[in-house]
């Protein structure tokens, strides 16, 4: 199925997962570690495959890392795993259930001894799990270092990794595999959709959501892209005609992000996620505390009082956001007197150079929003980091929390201010298409063009140095894995459903000021499906496959922001001249129909979100007959072990 390693001692070994120790690591914590890995289930163990990689002497005489081991598994320790990590793949009657070792046959497209029937990304995740739960017996430090503290039931690679002694684990790319999903995703400018189910194989369910989500926005967005063509080119300078367009803006997104839900839920369904119960949560590798008991599995863990941490939450984690909002704030005041001192020049003495001069500061503002956003999330994390949350969830929740609410005032607080303070459509609408574009040129440059030209210097250098520039050909296995080995981490999808949700919010939000925003942001993201397979491909090491049922947190995001839309566009219709006309002499009248308006579309949106299911009808179906099934087998197997009732009088 997958590329055997070259060199011969390893002819049946198939390397699945890279474990990389420190160079000066103790010869006692590595053999410790690899006998770990490769002890019986039954004793504790993982009972995986290692091999060493040999290091090579390159040309530069520089000697590479002795600590790095390829780990791989027989295909009956991966099926096994299947089960204890409860995938649900597809039963020879279609429908979806969790997999169990012992009834494989009556699964679809089992063969033989189970060949193929795993993606590449379930077996790696399923060596990544049970890596991550292996746990210490009776030591009581690790090796070879005896500060390194363990106890009973604590996870070995997470403490090794946390002591910078176990520097990653990474899955390796099936190079073959790889430049098939290359050749049909992204090599080829065309018009087609996403190979969504080859993504999903590749690199699992929650990349493939992102993808998926991102090809549904780019669709969705196309009619109020193609509305607002026309009526950029014919109609924008009139303001008075901005009230058809904000409605058809609230129709939209209340639609689009229902609709998604539906969609989001087939995909999930096929792939085996939507119904997968979710395992007992573990502590994430990054919490600490005083050695205690978990009260639901009685295993030995650090314990840290709640109370400590509301403390640092609230003491410290809160005025350090509103202090950095303030600073936004103030940012943001700067920006419009550079506004008004450039108008004002313009106005004294209108040439050429002044006319450019009157973008000035819109770009500088929008270059600086980028930067106090990015220097913000590295706050962000240390904050989160330091509040020390016990679940990888609860963690990612508080970090979203605070980088969005950060986020949204930065991007859009000048906007609200010119719309509903100033009260400056003109100067809105420039406002808006500056912080459209720059920050998509920024993101373009900074997510995509730059770590690719990075990767590529860097794959040049690895080429000459093994005197392989011929085109097409290929580097050793080793010196593929050490190439692997130094490319950038993957950090997640956090970041690029940021950019859409703030793309979703420029136009949901504003557009009605400026109708090509719409098409701006499809052309944008039609170019992000591009850069971001090929990066994920080719700048960054492969990411571990994550099983994801939907797009999580982001939904409640995307969700909220479609709630201030509908805010905001009923206030900018209250705000048109043609709407004030119909109310000459008084505003308090205006004011109550713009709330009561508002209040109608709320009403609306929320009968809509209840009327349209979240779950598709034949889903909901197979789901409910899938769980009736099991509880009838249930009862079958509690009547069979249930011991005979004697009759009495016999």
């Amino acid at each position: 199925m997958w590329a055997e390693m070259s060199f011969a001692d390893q002819t049946q070994f198939t390397p699945l997962v890279v474990c990389e120790l420190a160079e000066d690591t103790k010869e006692e914590a590595v053999e410790w570690l690899l006998s770990r890995i490769k002890e019986k289930q039954r004793n504790g163990g993982a009972e995986f495959q290692v091999s060493r990689l040999l290091p090579a002497l390159s040309q530069d005489d520089k000697k590479e890392n002795p600590n790095i081991f390829l780990v791989g598994a027989s295909w009956q320790r991966l099926l096994i795993g299947a089960e204890d990590l409860g995938l649900i793949k597809e039963f020879s009657d279609g429908s979806m259930r969790t997999f169990t070792y012992a009834n494989r046959e009556d699964f679809k497209d089992f063969q033989g001894d189970g060949d193929g029937f795993l993606s590449m990304a379930e077996c790696q995740l399923i060596i990544k799990h049970e890596l991550d739960t292996l746990r210490a017996k009776q030591e009581t430090y690790v090796p070879g270092y005896p500060k390194i503290k363990l106890y009973p039931g604590k996870s070995i690679v997470r403490r090794m990794h946390s002591k910078g002694i176990l520097l990653q684990i990474f899955p390796l790319h099936d190079k073959e595999e790889l430049k098939r999903l290359s050749s049909t995703w992204y090599q080829q400018i065309r018009m087609a959709f996403q190979p969504l189910d080859d993504i999903r194989r590749y690199f699992g369910e929650s990349l493939a959501l992102y993808f998926g989500f991102l090809e549904y926005f780019t669709l969705a967005m196309l009619p109020m892209a193609i509305i607002g063509i026309p009526y950029y080119f014919f109609d924008w300078e009139n303001y008075d005609n901005y009230v058809v367009f904000a409605i058809c803006n609230l129709i939209w997104t209340t639609v689009m992000l229902e609709m998604w839900k539906r969609f989001g839920a087939c995909l999930a369904y096929s792939w085996g996620t939507l119904s997968r119960k979710k395992a007992f949560e573990e502590p994430r590798p990054g919490f600490h505390g005083v050695l205690g008991h978990n009260p639901v599995t009685g295993r030995e863990e650090p314990v840290y009082p709640n109370a400590k941490r509301h403390l640092r939450i609230y003491l410290v984690s809160l005025p350090f956001v509103l202090l950095c909002l303030y600073v936004s704030l103030c940012v943001m005041m700067v920006y419009f007197d550079a506004e008004g001192w450039v108008l004002g020049l313009h106005d004294v003495e209108p040439t050429f150079w002044t006319g450019l001069l009157l973008f000035l500061p819109s770009i500088v503002y929008a270059v600086v929003i980028e930067i106090m956003n990015r220097l913000y999330r590295y706050a962000a994390e240390f904050l989160t980091d330091w509040e020390n949350h016990r679940l990888e969830s609860t963690y990612q929740n508080h970090l979203t929390l605070k980088v969005l609410v950060f986020n949204f005032l930065n991007c859009f607080a000048s906007l609200f201010y010119i719309a509903f303070v100033m009260q400056d459509m003109p100067l809105l609408r420039q406002s808006l298409a500056t912080l459209l574009i720059t920050s998509q040129i920024l993101n373009q440059f900074l997510e995509a063009f730059l770590p690719f030209w990075l990767q590529k210097r860097r794959n040049k250098r690895v080429q000459r140095n093994e005197s392989q520039t011929a085109l097409g050909s290929k580097l050793p296995f080793e010196k593929q894995v050490m190439l692997e080995a130094d490319m950038s981490t993957y950090l997640g999808t956090f970041d690029d459903y940021l950019e859409l949700f703030l793309l979703f919010g420029y136009v949901s939000l504003f557009s009605c000021v400026y109708p090509i925003a719409a098409l701006l942001v499809v052309l944008n993201n039609v170019t992000e499906i591009y850069s971001d397979a090929l990066k994920i491909c080719q700048v960054f090491k492969r990411p571990f496959s994550e099983p994801a049922a939907n797009i999580g947190v982001w939904q409640l995001a995307f969700e909220s922001m479609s709630i201030i839309a509908v805010v905001t566009n009923c206030a900018l219709i209250g705000m048109s001249p043609q709407v004030k006309s119909y109310f000459p002499e008084s505003e308090s009248q205006l004011i109550l129909l713009v709330v009561a308006v508002e209040h109608v579309f709320l009403v609306l949106k929320f009968i809509l979100a209840f009327v349209i299911p979240d779950i598709p009808k034949h889903i909901q179906i197979k789901l409910a007959r899938v769980e009736f099934e099991s509880m009838e087998a249930l009862k079958k197997k509690k009547m069979l072990e249930a011991p005979a009732t004697p009759i009495k009088g016999q």
